[in-house]
């Protein structure tokens, strides 16, 4: 039964054209490629377009796949690299990260039923001004908070999808919080 494999024989079945095999692997990384995605680029159909390709990359390239890294850190790679595809594409600034009129940046922070709404009004102002400060971090930066804030990535599995040392990474994380935490402090927000 493919539930029970491990992500690598899965690959190897994969490889060996079994649909269904690649099929597992999606279904198990899918929600967790799409997070990354929506935490790079910030629009949930730029975020599945991304999660897509990263996908279709991924079949196309299976062959490539030698193991030197988990499934999870490759696929991980991927889609940083297709989201950096889009925003290359798209020419997108960085003010413009998770700035979306519509409103549905919320589905991904929802405020619990309890709260008052005053309090549902402040943590979204709260949150608005997380996502416009992550928003406004150099893309290297901004990728590697999204990884370990959002995504709980270890270092190491962070090292490894963005093919980068350790303390690099660790040195990119405390900068971003640095600056993070700058840019929250300059614009407190106003209790209602």
């Amino acid at each position: 039964m493919l539930i029970n494999l491990p992500d690598e024989q899965l690959v190897e079945l994969a490889k060996g054209q079994d649909p269904d095999a690649f099929g597992e692997i999606v279904r198990r990384w899918e929600r967790k490629i799409f997070a990354l995605c929506f935490g790079m680029l910030g629009r949930e159909d730029d975020a599945g377009d991304a999660c897509q390709e990263a996908f279709i990359a991924a079949y196309k390239n299976l062959a490539n796949f030698r193991g030197e890294a988990k499934v999870s850190s490759w696929l991980h790679r991927i889609a940083v690299n297709q989201c950096l595809t889009i925003k290359r594409r798209q020419k997108t600034r960085a003010e413009d990260f998770l700035d979306d009129e519509d409103g549905s940046q919320d589905k991904v922070f929802v405020a619990a039923a309890h709260l008052s709404p005053a309090r549902k009004t402040e943590q979204a102002e709260r949150m608005h001004l997380v996502r416009s400060a992550v928003g406004a971090l150099p893309g290297e930066l901004r990728e590697v908070i999204v990884m370990k804030e959002f995504e709980d990535m270890t270092f190491q599995e962070i090292s490894e999808t963005l093919e980068l040392p350790l303390s690099t990474v660790k040195s990119r994380l405390y900068t971003a919080l640095k600056q993070l935490k700058m840019k929250l402090e300059r614009t407190p927000v106003e209790v209602v």
